[in-house]
């Protein structure tokens, strides 16, 4: 792991520990929860370029973006992420939360992206939650370009628990796949990326609260949690749809945000079904249109009456 800090130079307050307000204190409106200070520095999600057809003709033709951004945590250098740019302020707070090194969104003091240099600033209160012990041991997870899990996959996983009365109907998947259908997408548009979506779990029906799109499931999953983080979005009632594989660091990821529905369009790997059920999670797989597998968590499904 580098230690060096990120570039200089006439960005006055780059990466700069700031004299952060005290826990609970806020910079906004009173009835407003504390949030970090944050750029909103989101990148076009597509470019348009030149292609020939097998007709020979000419197309202008939209392809997803793809950046380097390299998050710098109190000056120090973790990682460089490949990322579509679109929620890169998120991203940087989803990544920390579900890597366990940062303990609540109170912790965060700010966040500041510039595409100058492809990175990103975080600020702490007092630093990452055991960086040293954590950051011994990588994982390369099976993620799109090769996502990395810091210490052991397993670490926690015993502690998760969740909503343990929650109910998930065949009539409420069955809307949120349609609403995952028609919702309008990078992937219609260019392809080459992948989606997840954070839904209500209504007895009337499923709404998308949020869907992010990036080159990597575990980027798009990432930026989720960070944003529920920063809305206060408790996870015990909601569905997590993606249209990835389902494997161990997904399943992680959704338990440790505390949602117990995870639904995808694709299949599963042994380590997340072994997973899921360990924490009594429903997970279904290779949902499009009517049709679904139920692979773990039965107990919470509710099937559609004859």
């Amino acid at each position: 792991m580098s230690t060096a800090g990120p570039p200089q130079g006439d960005r006055p307050h780059w990466g700069e520990r700031r004299e952060a307000p005290p826990r609970g204190e806020r910079t906004h409106p009173a009835d407003a929860p504390y949030r970090p200070l944050l750029t909103d520095a989101a990148r076009p999600s597509t470019f348009t370029v030149d292609a020939v057809d097998e007709t020979g003709a000419a197309r202008a033709t939209p392809i997803a973006g793809e950046h380097p951004l390299t998050l710098y945590v109190d000056k120090q250098e973790l990682l460089t992420l490949m990322t579509l740019g679109a929620a890169p302020e998120a991203l940087a707070i989803g990544w920390l939360r579900n890597q366990r090194l940062v303990d609540s969104i109170d912790d965060i003091v700010s966040v500041q992206v510039d595409w100058d240099v492809n990175a990103v600033a975080v600020t702490t209160r007092s630093g990452l939650a055991d960086l040293e012990a954590k950051t011994k041991k990588r994982t390369t997870t099976s993620g799109c370009g090769q996502g990395t899990v810091f210490g052991d996959l397993m670490d926690e996983i015993d502690q998760v628990r969740l909503p343990p009365g929650a109910t998930l109907t065949q009539a409420t998947l069955y809307a949120l796949l349609d609403r995952v259908r028609v919702h309008e997408t990078i992937y219609k548009q260019a392809g080459a990326v992948h989606g997840c979506a954070l839904a209500t779990n209504e007895p009337a029906g499923s709404e998308i609260l949020m869907f992010v799109e990036d080159v990597g499931r575990h980027n798009a999953v990432d930026a989720i949690a960070g944003r529920m983080w920063l809305d206060r979005i408790d996870g015990g009632d909601k569905i997590f749809y993606t249209t990835g594989r389902l494997t161990s660091e997904m399943v992680i990821k959704a338990a440790q945000m505390g949602i117990p529905f995870l639904v995808s369009r694709s299949g599963l790997t042994q380590m997340g079904h072994e997973i899921a059920q360990k924490v009594g999670m429903t997970m279904i797989g290779r949902a499009t249109n009517k049709h679904f597998l139920l692979f773990t968590g039965a107990e919470r499904f509710r099937p559609a009456t004859p």
